[in-house]
């Protein structure tokens, strides 16, 4: 006989609750609780069944030695010759650790309207000059709207080919048959095609759109979103297909869904930027089969998404103007280098206490950054006004810009410009010290490549470059300070 009980769901961290109440004991969140009907199966339907083993005698030992039914030695598994394909761009091929795995389940997250839908039909296209069978799942559009918006981004007209230097071969390559496309939101007859189209590479827009015919929740439910996923792994790992998912986010830029939705997939992709902005970022925050924080760089134009192919150049700004408050800092994202510009203001505030505003800095970091000048270099900003903030909006969270934030600072209050072609490397701490970062040589390589002819780095290494790069080794906040001005 088949039970039913009601649990509550949150709706943002999958915590089950058997009562209703108006926050969520675990995220501490309000109004996130959902009603879902649990289906319990009685243990008759149990089919799980398990032979004892007697050891009764030694003929029955030898009988039953221990053996694999359906497991596979570890010596014995071989491994693919051709493990991953390119998907046509290289900076997704980056993010996603070299290429496209087969058989692996990626999940793209992203604001509405930043372009997760055209990236993905470009990739399809991409995909279908080199493998046979590419579906294209759509249960937000038509067949229809979806050809018309692949006729705006791919099918260029002759104006456009002269404009932008492209081959006429390329136009003529744009016109695939390997392309399938699907509208249907039933996971029932998606996996019928599947299995019958039999594709290299699927993708679904979106997974919050699907649903599931026997269960009694509506789409984008907590159940329906982690079962259609779980039956989707399923099917890829089994049939070999590999699975581009898109995945809506809440106001909070998370997943939409459950949290098991990010554990159940190999590589989870985050697509960020301003909407009102030319240029997207494609960030990894999970990859089984690459570095993760890996970032990839498009640029929004007329007919789609391009590449940015020299990242750097978008974040350094304008290096012929250069104004007092500016620095150069070379972040790492991955295993990628870049040089970003940040800038500093400092005026006297207004107001009984002073504003502090970050814009791609982390608050935090900025906060004891002050509390060092001030204490240990002697600057007083206990009374004046704060704002910093990367260009390009891009978000710097980790510590070897720390230097940079502070040299940009101290150059606001002396309304001085530091020593041009002068790029910052260090982490600060508590204590006025500057100390040594990671990736030491990648990031003064990629200086050396942009043109840069000093760098402030942290000593306390014996660093042995044979970098064509003048290198100033600090130890403090002060040295740094004395080496980054002229005088």
């Amino acid at each position: 006989m088949v039970k039913k009980r009601t649990v509550y769901i949150c709706s943002m961290c999958g915590t089950e609750s058997v009562q209703w109440f108006g926050k969520c004991e675990s995220c501490q969140s309000y109004g996130t609780l959902e009603e879902q009907i649990i289906v319990i199966p009685s243990p008759s339907e149990n089919i799980l069944r398990r032979e004892k083993i007697s050891y009764s005698s030694k003929e029955n030992n030898l009988r039953n030695t221990p053996k694999p039914n359906i497991s596979s030695c570890f010596d014995e598994i071989t491994e693919n010759e051709k493990m991953q394909f390119h998907s046509g761009y290289k900076e997704l091929d980056r993010v996603l650790g070299g290429g496209v795995v087969p058989g692996s389940l990626v999940l793209i997250g992203g604001d509405p309207g930043i372009g997760k839908s055209t990236l993905l039909l470009q990739v399809a296209n991409k995909l279908a000059q080199q493998l046979p069978r590419i579906l294209y799942i759509s249960a937000e559009e038509s067949a229809q709207q979806i050809k018309l918006r692949a006729s705006r981004l791919m099918m260029l007209n002759t104006e456009k080919i002269n404009n932008k230097n492209i081959e006429k071969k390329e136009l003529e390559r744009c016109n695939s048959k390997s392309l399938f496309i699907l509208s249907e939101t039933n996971l029932e007859e998606i996996l019928r095609e599947l299995e019958s189209l039999q594709p290299q590479v699927a993708i679904i827009d979106s997974i919050q759109t699907l649903y599931l015919a026997t269960l009694n929740s509506a789409p984008g439910s907590i159940s329906q979103v982690k079962e259609c996923t779980s039956i989707l792994m399923q099917l890829a790992k089994r049939d070999n297909i590999t699975l581009f998912i898109v995945g809506h986010v809440t106001k909070e830029g998370t997943i939409a869904g459950p949290r098991v939705l990010e554990h159940l997939v190999d590589t989870v992709l985050y697509f960020e930027g301003d909407r009102y902005a030319s240029h997207r970022l494609l960030r990894s925050v999970k990859n089984r089969f690459g570095a993760t924080h890996e970032i990839g760089i498009f640029e929004m134009i007329e007919s789609g998404l391009v590449e940015v192919k020299n990242p750097s150049e978008l974040f350094m700004g304008n290096q012929n103007e250069m104004v007092p408050g500016t620095s150069l800092v070379v972040t790492c994202e991955g295993t990628r280098p870049l040089v970003v510009e940040l800038q500093a203001l400092i005026s006297p505030t207004s107001y009984s206490s002073p504003r502090r505003s970050t814009t791609g800095i982390e608050y935090s970091r900025l906060q004891q950054i002050l509390a060092v000048l001030e204490k240990r270099v002697g600057i007083p900003l206990s009374k004046l006004d704060v704002y910093v903030s990367s260009t390009g909006g891009l978000g710097v969270e980790e510590p070897a810009a720390d230097l940079g934030i502070a040299i940009a600072i101290v150059a606001s209050v002396k309304d001085q410009i530091i020593i041009p072609n002068t790029i910052l490397i260090g982490e600060i701490g508590l204590g006025g010290q500057v100390r040594s970062v990671p990736q030491i040589k990648l990031r003064l390589k990629e200086a050396v490549k942009l043109g840069f002819t000093r760098a402030i780095i942290p000593n306390g290494k014996n660093y042995t470059f044979n970098i064509n790069l003048e290198i100033i080794s600090v130890g403090t906040v002060i040295d740094a300070i004395n080496a980054a001005f002229l005088g």
